[in-house]
């Protein structure tokens, strides 16, 4: 049953407390984490300058000893690369940039000639596209003054936290969320509970909740099932299936507080 659904006027209230929470935390949780987050990835970006000798030596071999290096190199380039637009400016297999940036290794079905071809496509494209403005001395065909190389690490480090630092917070914003309605739900008297037959929603008993969990539904057009990944799954105290038992039974129905 739907409640207020068609009555927007009513979300104005909860709409603004929940606008207020949001920001009160995230004005103490988001500078926190960028700031653990830029000093992760800076000394990422620091490693990846001294296994490349400052971005002079972008060979197949080097990423194959080190692929965690591939999303720090994208960050390099002028403009910054999305891995898309790296796989298409490379002409490599999608499922060889995706094994390097998720898995941090390299395909072992790939096989060894075609593989150096392809990480040999990779390091060209990220080499022409190094940006002059961070790497001076890259078109200057000289080595780097220490000031240069750290100012360089920093620059990168700032655009690699947009990629990190994101994930990072709406993570723990969802987190935050699923906290804030456990401990509503627990402070009316619902305990946390678990599907237990065959995954089905309604096993779920009355007046308890659980959290992250897949729902097994029909579509309405025919007999198809669909899994529903669902936040919270609630049971009410008064369920349906409890009043349709107590009709049974021949119980009275309590008013619900």
């Amino acid at each position: 049953m739907t409640i207020n659904i068609d009555k927007p006027d009513r979300w104005k209230i909860d709409i603004a407390q929940s606008v207020d929470m949001y920001n009160e935390w995230f004005l103490r949780f988001a500078p926190k984490a960028f700031r653990e987050t830029r000093i992760k990835t800076t000394k990422e970006v620091e490693e990846t300058l001294k296994a490349t000798s400052n971005l002079t030596v972008l060979s197949a071999s080097l990423l194959t000893s080190h692929p965690e290096i591939l999303p720090t190199l994208r960050m390099c380039a002028c403009p910054p690369l999305a891995v898309d637009r790296l796989i298409g400016l490379s002409g490599v297999p999608k499922n060889l940039v995706l094994s390097l940036e998720g898995n941090k290794r390299i395909p072992p079905q790939m096989s060894r000639n075609t593989l150096t071809t392809h990480l040999k496509r990779l390091m060209e494209t990220l080499s022409r596209l190094a940006d002059p403005d961070i790497f001076p001395w890259l078109s200057d065909n000289r080595k780097p003054l220490d000031d240069e190389v750290a100012r360089a690490a920093t620059i990168v480090a700032d655009r690699l936290c947009g990629a990190y630092a994101n994930p990072i917070v709406r993570n723990a914003q969802e987190a935050r969320q699923l906290a804030s309605i456990e401990k509503w739900l627990k402070a009316r008297g619902y305990i946390r509970g678990k599907v237990t037959t065959g995954g089905d929603y309604r096993s779920l008993r009355a007046g308890s909740y659980a959290l992250r969990m897949n729902v097994n539904v029909s579509l309405r057009s025919g007999s198809k099932r669909v899994n529903i990944p669902v936040d919270v799954l609630i049971m009410p105290k008064l369920s349906q299936r409890v009043i349709s038992q107590m009709s049974t039974r021949g119980g009275k129905r309590k008013p619900q507080k």
